[in-house]
């Protein structure tokens, strides 16, 4: 018996634009596509971030809509999970496309110093989004940029605004954030295990940071995450063909830790999301 990994794929991010590198999929056609790929080579959950025509970050819910519906199409019972992420969006827009009720969302729980610019998540804003999300059932993925925001999760949970048991994404890598550290990763599973024993949790390394993350995962039986917004966002210099050949890049070695792949049912399973025949 071996234990299942999820793998999430990162497809576009807010960087890099296609000048920086061609396999980044930035119209909904693209990443539809390159969505399809990564499901076809494992990935089951897709993160998704849109861009307007200039490439530059939106929060256009027509664009999310396009790429929800195709993904729906092509990748069966695949997890959709919208960014609501603040890099180039103002607050006020960030959770526009949630009335499309995806699956999921991303819910950073405070805000965190960037190389170049502040995440400002204020307390009131990440209390709506949680509040948004809860009427609408949808399940929000905790992106843990800095360890403050696992503690603020929790208080969340405390206060009935975010259902347990919770899913948790640790992102380590960024500058000014959360290093890439094998001893500050262990310190955040001990944490979280303490804190939310039932909780599922992912994590993501950035740049050069990525491959060895994902393996710290699948040692410690968590999830993986990995796409091309994480491999070149802050590291342009690393480039990767596709977010298929990242995703391979896992699956091809889930058996030599005892794991295997996760099927979409499975994931929706572990996540506590409905069931694939449930869709529509």
């Amino acid at each position: 018996m071996t234990t299942p990994t999820i793998i999430t794929v990162a497809i576009t991010g807010a960087l890099p634009r296609k000048k920086d590198n061609p396999a980044v999929p930035v119209t909904p056609a693209e990443q539809i596509e390159s969505t399809h790929e990564a499901f076809e080579a494992g990935a089951s959950l897709v993160h998704v971030h849109v861009r307007a025509p200039d490439e530059s970050p939106s929060s256009d819910p027509e664009l999310f809509a396009r790429v929800q519906e195709g993904v729906r199409k092509h990748c069966p019972g695949m997890i959709i999970q919208f960014s609501t992420g603040g890099r180039g969006r103002e607050q006020s827009a960030r959770g526009a496309m949630l009335a499309l009720r995806p699956d999921m969302a991303s819910l950073a729980t405070g805000s965190v110093n960037f190389p170049a610019s502040i995440y400002e998540n204020p307390p009131d804003f990440v209390e709506g989004l949680a509040k948004t999300m809860l009427e609408l059932d949808i399940k929000p993925e905790i992106e843990v940029f800095d360890v403050a925001m696992l503690y603020n999760a929790v208080q969340l949970a405390k206060k009935g605004l975010l259902r347990t048991p919770l899913h948790v994404q640790f992102v380590l890598g960024i500058q000014n954030a959360l290093p890439a550290r094998r001893s500050v990763f262990d310190f955040l599973r001990s944490e979280l295990r303490e804190l939310m024993p039932d909780a599922t949790w992912v994590a993501a390394g950035t740049g050069r940071f990525q491959w060895e993350v994902n393996q710290w995962c699948l040692e410690t039986g968590g999830h993986c995450r990995t796409g091309l917004e994480d491999n070149v966002k802050f590291d342009p210099t690393r480039l990767a063909a596709s977010n298929a050949e990242l995703v391979k890049k896992i699956a091809d070695v889930c058996e030599q830790y005892g794991r295997h792949v996760a099927s979409p049912a499975e994931a929706r399973q572990l996540l506590g999301l409905a069931p694939v025949a449930a869709i529509h």
